[in-house]
């Protein structure tokens, strides 16, 4: 969960994009290191998951498949 929550930040920041989003994944991941309680990580994987589905369709390019697979997996 952490790895697809970094593979979504570096997305993010890459496309640079949702600054406030960027904060929060960065603050869930320092958290749940700490405490391993993957709450908030789901939370900003499907706010992540939307705004990167966008991106997709704007452009095809900027963001993998298997990311947004990942994200999905994830959040199920």
């Amino acid at each position: 969960m952490d790895k697809v929550s970094e593979a979504a930040l570096a997305a993010l920041k890459k496309l640079n994009v949702e600054e406030k989003l960027q904060q929060d994944i960065a603050w869930c991941l320092g958290s749940y290191s700490h405490d391993n309680n993957p709450v908030g990580l789901i939370e900003t994987a499907k706010r992540a998951l939307t705004v990167l589905k966008a991106a997709k369709a704007k452009n095809t390019k900027a963001v993998t498949v298997k990311l947004i697979s990942d994200l999905e997996k994830v959040i199920q």
